[in-house]
């Protein structure tokens, strides 16, 4: 069973930081072979891509409403996804998820397992 797990999501003001974590355990779970990615959604709208880190490369790319706001980071050792917000506007607030997959991908269904989610919350 693959578990993603993502924490560091909460209430933050406009112009703030957070820095949300996503886990991976998994005996069958070769971290280190998948893709990771953080989607977003928001309450009413369609779940979106965020960010993404190849795991061949470690290419990341980014929405353009992130982009040089957001940092993707991994530590294939710790099993572990980050996605460092800075600069966050009330338009970032919604549940954010992170998956892994096979490739890099902007659609959801391109990612084979998913977290729970962590709701991020900013004020204006």
């Amino acid at each position: 069973q693959v578990q993603l797990v993502e924490s560091g999501g909460g209430l933050v003001q406009a112009g703030g930081s957070l820095r949300l974590s996503c886990a991976a355990s998994g005996r069958t779970f070769t971290f280190i072979t998948y893709t990771m990615g953080w989607f977003r959604q928001a309450p009413g709208k369609e779940r979106e891509f965020v960010a993404a880190i190849s795991w061949r490369s470690g290419n990341t790319y980014y929405a353009d409403s992130v982009k040089g706001r957001f940092t993707i980071s991994r530590d294939n050792a710790k099993g572990t996804v980050y996605l460092q917000m800075n600069s966050l506007k009330p338009e970032d607030t919604a549940v954010y998820y992170c998956a892994a997959g096979p490739t890099v991908a902007g659609t959801p269904n391109e990612y084979r397992y998913w977290g729970q989610g962590t709701q991020v919350t900013v004020s204006s």
